[in-house]
């Protein structure tokens, strides 16, 4: 076990042992306009920039060059992006989009019901707010580090060739998309936790597409986690999102009652998953 692997489950046995706690009469809005704009289609977090996890303080440095530490790194790389062009590498692509609604629905399979914004508007503004913190959790140390992605290292194309000059610019260490997709997973496991472990999968799964897309090391896919999980439970903190949590727990327990069922993709989807189940990280 890593030092990454350690923190992750320490940081998200704590999240299990808290459960939602009650959040008396405080209101969770569910409007965009209330909520605010960080940026144009990124909503306000539920944290002040003060309230975030100071991932540069959290995280140890990343792999030197050279290290053995990044001859692991280089493997998985390579192991990795070999699922480019198969179905696994279709669901990565997918993966890299966070916009809503499309973001929104990547763990309906795994939750069991079809996630709509229309009818879970509590699920829909938790995800999208729960997004925007652990994102920006990632940037203190992404800045201090400005990790080389492993697409540009190795002078090849990402799964997702239109973003690669954007991409190249923007630091490494440790995944934003990781740390979103890890933050997503651990709140909706908590909120559905009779499909914890499909949801968990997935939301590891979803790390592990930005290794088989190439822009991410497998040590910036693990410390994204940490500092997702790390997200999490400093969101535990704040009224307005265990409200949310709550609000969002009985739309999904509507939702089942209606048979609100996802769509038939998912078979396909955990076939295709399943093809890079037992690979790190």
């Amino acid at each position: 076990m890593n030092k990454y692997q350690l923190l992750v489950i320490v940081l998200s046995a704590v999240l299990v042992a808290s459960g939602c706690a009650s959040s008396g009469r405080v209101a969770a809005p569910t409007s965009a306009a209330q909520v605010g704009e960080f940026q144009p289609g990124l909503l306000n977090g539920y944290l002040a920039p003060t309230e975030l996890p100071d991932s540069l303080a959290l995280l140890p440095a990343p792999p030197a060059e050279g290290s053995a530490a990044q001859t692991v790194d280089d493997a998985a790389f390579r192991e990795l992006t070999k699922f480019q062009g198969t179905p696994r590498g279709d669901i990565a692509v997918q993966d890299a989009d966070l916009s809503f609604p499309h973001a929104g629905e990547v763990f309906s399979c795994a939750l069991g019901v079809r996630i709509s914004a229309k009818e879970m508007p509590n699920l829909n503004m938790l995800l999208r707010r729960t997004l925007t913190d652990a994102a920006l959790a990632t940037y203190k140390a992404k800045v201090n580090y400005q990790r080389t992605r492993p697409f540009a290292a190795f002078k090849v194309p990402s799964c997702t060739p239109a973003e690669d000059v954007h991409l190249a610019k923007d630091g490494s260490y440790p995944s934003g998309h990781t740390s979103v997709g890890w933050a997503w997973a651990l709140v909706l496991a908590e909120v559905a936790p009779d499909h914890a472990g499909a949801i968990l999968q997935r939301g590891r799964a979803f790390g592990q597409s930005r290794g088989i897309c190439g822009v991410h090391w497998k040590s910036d896919i693990e410390a994204g986690r940490v500092v997702g999980a790390a997200t999490v439970a400093r969101l535990h903190a704040s009224p307005v999102f265990v409200a949310q949590m709550e609000a969002a727990a009985a739309e999904i327990a509507k939702a089942r009652s209606g048979g609100a069922a996802p769509s038939g993709k998912c078979a396909v989807e955990t076939a295709a998953l399943a093809a890079s189940s037992l690979l790190a990280p």
